[in-house]
């Protein structure tokens, strides 16, 4: 179980990727210890899974609304977000990484949560039984190809995070089919190891369903939605997470964006007991924080339904290798 903060300069923006444990107020911590290193937080996403929590985070310097030079202040960074990840687990290591060029932020985030290994264990997750996906891994001997099949419910960029995966797990895709009817998607990929060889062991055959799980879970919004949109400034970010932790409440994801110096932060809730999310509590919180800066976007129920929308099938073929295929070569282009 590792923890890591990555630090990237780029020309005008900082960008900062953290990886540990997950716990409630983890969110308020780092965003407090940014805050005091007058670090203003522009763009983040923030993704929590099996106990484990990622984030890339694109900062600017208070004082020059630009990226952050000073390599001395650059190492108090990552040393302070390295404690902060660590928290009251000292038998646990803490390595600090530099990372360099620029990548997709969901891209890096599932290539930070696979190579952490927050695949393993999964079937200790807290996700219901009803609600996990089922996938399926046999070998096409015929064709020497490995045939994975994924029914799993439908929802933005299902696509986008199991092709991620497949691609950091070094496996190529030939064939493909896409049904997409309802609340419900079914996927099907003919594949092989880059090596040319279709999947070899049942201990190979566990670990590309484990991880074809993991990159569909990582993603599932578990929470209360709430939206903020205000005036960006310096310590918001600090300020909201302040709020929630003091209301015993954990955020499962955030994304934080800011254009044109106006902040619209999402922020996916829970509470730390486990129980549902007090509507009382999130009345309070929007009294402190602003009625009308604060907004419920929905309940936990409306968040997973999908619109009952006209069916989606689709065939690919050899997409994956096609440079002038735009959407899959933009997934090459960050593996």
């Amino acid at each position: 179980m590792r923890r890591s903060v990555g630090v990237m300069s780029g020309m005008d923006h900082t960008a900062i990727e953290l990886i540990g444990s997950d716990r409630p107020g983890l969110l308020s911590e780092v965003s407090a210890v940014l805050t005091h290193l007058k670090c203003n937080v522009v763009n983040a996403e923030v993704w929590t899974h099996n106990t484990r929590a990622a984030a890339v985070m694109q900062v600017t310097d208070e004082e020059t609304g630009g990226a952050i030079a000073d390599p001395e202040r650059l190492a108090m960074v990552k040393r302070l977000l390295c404690n902060v990840l660590k928290g009251t687990n000292k038998s646990r290591e803490a390595k600090t990484v530099v990372s360099h060029g620029v990548t997709h932020t969901e891209r890096r985030l599932h290539q930070m949560m696979f190579a952490d290994r927050d695949y393993e264990g999964m079937g200790e997750s807290a996700m219901e039984e009803k609600e996990r996906p089922n996938v399926n891994v046999t070998n096409w001997h015929d064709k020497d190809y490995s045939v994975v099949t994924i029914r799993c419910k439908d929802r933005p960029k299902l696509l986008f995070d199991i092709v991620c995966t497949l691609t950091d797990m070094q496996y190529v895709v030939f064939h493909g089919n896409v049904d997409a009817e309802g609340p419900e998607a079914y996927l099907e990929y003919c594949m092989r190891h880059v090596d040319g060889s279709p999947v070899k062991s049942d201990a190979e055959r566990e670990r590309v369903i484990q991880c074809l799980e993991a990159a569909i879970e990582r993603r599932v919004s578990e929470g209360l939605k709430l939206e903020l949109c205000t005036a960006d400034r310096v310590g918001l970010l600090s300020d909201v997470t302040r709020i929630f932790r003091e209301n015993s409440l954990t955020v499962s994801r955030a994304e934080v964006t800011t254009k044109d110096g106006k902040a619209v932060n999402t922020f996916y809730v829970r509470d730390t007991s486990g129980y549902p999310v007090d509507p009382k509590i999130i009345d309070s919180i929007r009294r402190t924080i602003g009625q009308t800066i604060l907004q419920v976007k929905g309940c936990p129920e409306e968040l997973n339904q999908v619109p009952h929308e006209s069916p989606t099938r689709f065939l690919f073929s050899g997409l994956f290798k096609s440079r002038s295929f735009c959407n899959f070569g933009l997934v090459r282009s960050y593996s």
